[in-house]
């Protein structure tokens, strides 16, 4: 998750340097909900993964 989060974000700054507001804009959006996703998913984990299995 964090993968793809990197590359829309590689795709952003890219899409911004060549001028593609748009683009750049739309992929700065993904990559940021790509982002709290993944960092929730690593945080709801490492609590799951703490609990002692019965």
């Amino acid at each position: 998750m964090l993968y793809w989060a990197l590359i829309f974000l590689v795709v952003a700054l890219v899409a911004g340097v060549l001028g593609l507001s748009g683009v750049a804009g739309a992929a700065a959006n993904i990559a940021w909900i790509l982002f709290i996703v993944g960092l929730v998913l690593a945080i709801v984990f490492f609590i799951r993964g703490r609990r002692p299995t019965i």
